[in-house]
């Protein structure tokens, strides 16, 4: 058996729903690994279940498997505000969501969350408890320091894909601009003296940070 074999196994089940999700994403869309996949996901859940996490933003919902993790793990009453700019997916996100009965915990937003995280959350209101960023990776640190100011102290930012396939390990080799961008945005975290961050090697790599 290999280690991830047995590491799902230990594992509690993602469930029929999720799994759904994921073989539609394989089925029907050109990169089904965009998906944040089950091991992940729990992870997802479990941090906002900790946290007891009422408001919660997404940036990148893709076909809606995050969104799900993570509105399933919201307190009663909570709402995940999900920001998704390619408007193609939105009906299939809706179907996902409510084939996991979690509809009624997400606002769907679709469009540049660079300008709707704007008009939708004040910058001074410090109530988000959890989110998570996995959209374009050159925009990502200003996904970041907009949410930063939204966060409520403890509040916990998980960002994807930030170590890009092992590219950030070697710059001089990987001189693709989102390789760039992602190992900048890496660095700027380590020094950001308003979080405290750990990078876990979980898939393509997570930086979780907690917002002081």
């Amino acid at each position: 058996m290999e280690i991830k074999e047995y590491i799902r196994s230990m594992s509690s089940s993602s469930g029929d729903v999720l799994d759904s999700v994921e073989r539609w994403a394989h089925l029907h869309t050109a990169q089904p690994q965009m998906l944040c996949g089950s091991y992940e996901g729990r992870l997802l859940t479990m941090l906002c279940r900790s946290l007891n996490a009422k408001n919660a933003v997404e940036i990148g919902a893709f076909v809606g498997y995050s969104t799900i993790c993570i509105a399933r793990g919201l307190a009663d009453g909570g709402v995940l505000h999900s920001f998704e700019i390619n408007e193609e997916y939105k009906d299939v996100i809706l179907r996902h969501l409510s084939m996991a009965d979690v509809d009624n915990r997400v606002a769907l937003h679709i469009g540049d969350a660079k300008v709707l995280i704007s008009q939708l959350i004040p910058d001074d209101c410090r109530n988000v408890d959890f989110a998570f960023i996995d959209a374009d990776k050159r925009h990502t640190r200003d996904y970041y320091d907009m949410l930063v100011p939204r966060m409520r102290r403890g509040g916990i930012i998980v960002v994807d894909n930030v170590l890009w396939g092992g590219k950030v390990l070697d710059l001089e080799r990987n001189r693709d601009i989102d390789t760039q961008y992602i190992n900048v945005f890496n660095e700027y975290v380590k020094t950001d003296k308003r979080v405290e961050n750990i990078l876990l090697d979980i898939r393509d790599g997570l930086m979780i940070c907690s917002v002081l």
